[in-house]
């Protein structure tokens, strides 16, 4: 067998989204945006004058395959790296090739760099000065935002652009594309009804890949029927690709906590309770909700309804001993209590009110009455202290010490049980004066 006969068995064993991958920007699908007719990125793809550039976004939304395009146009030397096993050697060797290329012929070298933020600070720095002189173009590709997972003297030096998941609409053509297609299943006998094309298209979540990895599997998996067609309904579909892709990449991850933390300080309950669901469904750890739902009765709650943070540690615990998937109903318990009751944030004031008090007064003194009168060689002087409960339950007295006497760290608001401690407060004032 020669080498000819072994690259075909190679590309007839790839994965259908490998063999489909566009060849030309004519083929591409998406990112209107970034390559449409006009745009910057593909004037300078068809002129070859493409700067260092990064490529983000979310899997299976044409990020390899738009560098792909590149090196099959460009009259430049072009140079496929995988962050996770190339290494500053990797890169060395790359550069020195590409001033030589320079050198002697004129020719610019392209590195492509996959999964990008990968890379630590010394592998990134050993490619700045060749980026720089323009023996590279850097081209990086990655799911992470580069602006918080790269070194920033790398992503200073490119252009970046941020790839959207695909439409429904997008995927349906890359589906039926591939059904045609030679290089897809194109010789299979199939009948891939609209229902079935429709499903793949909303469960893949705007990923081609997935789309196109479930049609296989189900052209593969399906026996042919009596008229040695493959017949593939939306049953078969749904097994194939099983429930709709709900991956997050990391900057995503953080950006929907912060947006179920905010909705149940914001008293939404039906938004809190979605994002909770959807990160637990993307594979977030469920324990991160349930800690969130404590501290948030504390500190968005707070006294306002001192019963938030009892009814929440009993729904945690709950659903520690429950586990999933029912433990889901108890934490969705906590997150609607939490969500609904009213809101004061007064106990964090206060706590970082006493905070800086203390960091700010380096020495003070117990005021002699609130000493312990028990400890050895106590001063004499120690009395006068005021027995709370000699005196119906509170009488007016010095807690703070003098450097702070008059310092107010919890100022109560009128909502939910905080009204009731003002009327308190406001009460006790009143016989203070008396």
């Amino acid at each position: 067998m020669d080498l000819f006969d072994l690259q075909n068995n190679v590309e007839k064993m790839a994965p259908l989204a490998e063999r489909m991958r566009p060849r030309t920007l004519d083929e591409f699908l998406g990112q209107g945006k970034i390559v449409g007719e006009g745009s910057l990125l593909r004037r300078a793809i068809a002129a070859d004058r493409l700067g260092s550039c990064i490529f983000y976004g979310p899997p299976g939304t044409g990020k390899t395959t738009l560098a792909n395009i590149i090196a099959s146009t460009t009259n430049a030397n072009f140079v496929k790296l995988n962050a996770v096993t190339s290494g500053v050697a990797d890169a060395k060797k790359v550069i020195e090739e590409a001033r030589e290329n320079l050198r002697m012929y004129g020719k610019r070298t392209y590195l492509l760099l996959d999964e990008c933020h990968r890379w630590n600070k010394a592998q990134s720095d050993s490619v700045l000065q060749a980026i720089e002189q323009g023996f590279i173009i850097f081209i990086g590709s990655t799911t992470e935002n580069p602006y918080v997972s790269m070194t920033r003297a790398i992503v200073s030096r490119c252009r970046v652009f941020s790839f959207s998941r695909l439409s429904e609409g997008d995927i349906l053509v890359g589906l039926r594309r591939a059904i045609k297609d030679e290089r897809g299943l194109g010789n299979m006998k199939l009948d891939v009804s609209e229902e079935a094309l429709h499903h793949l298209a909303w469960a893949s979540g705007g990923d081609l890949r997935t789309a196109l990895n479930a049609l296989e599997l189900a052209a593969m998996s399906t026996h042919a029927g009596e008229d040695d067609i493959i017949h593939i309904g939306k049953t078969e579909a749904e097994q194939s690709i099983q429930q709709k892709a709900l991956c997050v990449t990391e900057d995503m991850y953080y950006d929907m906590i912060s947006a179920f933390i905010k909705s149940m300080r914001g008293s939404d309950s039906n938004a809190a309770l979605y994002w909770a669901e959807r990160l637990i469904e993307a594979g977030c750890d469920p324990m991160l909700i349930a800690r969130r739902i404590m501290i948030h009765a504390c500190e968005d709650v707070g006294m306002a309804d001192p019963n938030a943070i009892v009814v929440a540690t009993a729904c945690v615990t709950a659903f520690e001993r429950i586990g999933l998937p029912e433990g889901r109903i108890p934490l969705s318990e906590g997150i609607i209590y939490v969500s609904e009751a009213p809101k004061s944030n007064k106990v964090v004031v206060a706590l970082e009110g006493a905070e800086n008090a203390v960091k700010t007064v380096k020495h003070e003194s117990v005021p002699l009455y609130l000493r312990d009168p028990n400890y050895k060689d106590k001063d004499e002087r120690v009395s006068g202290y005021k027995y709370p409960h000699s005196y119906g339950g509170w009488v007016e007295q010095q807690y703070l010490p003098d450097e702070l006497k008059d310092a107010v760290f919890y100022t109560p608001t009128d909502h939910g049980f905080e009204k009731v401690i003002q009327e308190r407060q406001a009460a006790r004032k009143n016989r203070s004066k008396r």
